[in-house]
């Protein structure tokens, strides 16, 4: 075997020890989502120092962004949030919204927003990010199909999250899934809101979120709510629909019924 060849596989095999090693340390550091089934498939939340990924159809964009800032406002622990887009994604899906943020329970000042000329640019800082343990989390946005991010950038920014500790976040709208380190993988779609009170424009935000790999335990689909005051998820709540009152000019049939028996 050349020189070349043997000095690769050294260099493979530190790789594979530095994730082997990370995993270990970080396998009991997961934070808790709120929705009781998904943390349980989880083995208690989502695992930080780990990267996840969170895919949808390219008309599912907010509703994938929403999920992801609610991940993110979970892992991130009150520490600064970079987030990392191209500038293709904005011309697709347009600018994120800090009011937004704020309307879901979420501090805008904490996070500071990085917008990539490319697709390299993106994952370079990402990458350079997640190797910063002053960050709660990293998120990095990518849209459309690209042959850059392939196993080796996802194994690099793999090893960065797990050496500092950060959660790296994944969102890749308008994209299929391919091999890679991540630790979950995620695919977003809207699900209805239930009835909000009448001074409320919109209702609770509802995800129809889908783990399609899960590294350490099962998949599924479940229907999440996200609580806005609270700042997690949750099983979907059961409210009531109003009932229509009887029209004034109809007698009460349960009247009717007792008059007939009577007079039976």
């Amino acid at each position: 075997m050349s020189g070349a060849r043997l000095s690769a596989l050294a260099t493979l095999r530190g790789q594979i020890e530095r994730i082997e090693t990370a995993e270990i340390v970080h396998q009991h550091d997961r934070v808790a989502l709120g929705h009781n089934e998904v943390d349980a498939v989880l083995k208690g939340g989502l695992a930080r120092a780990a990267i996840h990924e969170v895919f949808c159809e390219g008309r599912q964009g907010t509703t994938a962004t929403g999920f992801v800032m609610g991940l993110a406002g979970r892992v991130s622990a009150q520490r600064p949030l970079l987030w990392v887009r191209q500038d293709f994604s904005e011309l697709e899906a347009g600018a994120l919204s800090m009011s937004g943020l704020k309307e879901l329970g979420l501090d805008p000042r904490r996070v500071v927003m990085v917008r990539a000329a490319d697709v390299e640019s993106a994952l370079r800082t990402s990458a350079d990010a997640l190797a910063c343990d002053a960050l709660g989390a990293v998120v990095l946005e990518l849209w459309g199909e690209t042959r850059q991010f392939d196993l080796v950038a996802s194994r690099k920014l793999t090893l960065a999250a797990q050496g500092s500790g950060v959660t790296g976040l994944l969102l890749r709208m308008a994209a299929q899934p391919l091999p890679s380190t991540a630790e979950t993988r995620w695919m977003l779609r809207a699900a209805h809101s239930p009835p909000g009170a009448v001074w409320s424009a919109w209702g609770t935000p509802r995800f129809d979120a889908e783990l399609l790999r899960n590294r350490h335990g099962p998949c599924g689909r479940w229907i999440m709510e996200w609580n806005c005051d609270e700042c997690q998820f949750s099983e979907p709540k059961a409210y009531s629909q109003p009932v229509a009152a009887a029209p004034a000019h109809r007698p009460d049939p349960a009247v009717l019924a007792g008059e007939r028996r009577r007079a039976g």
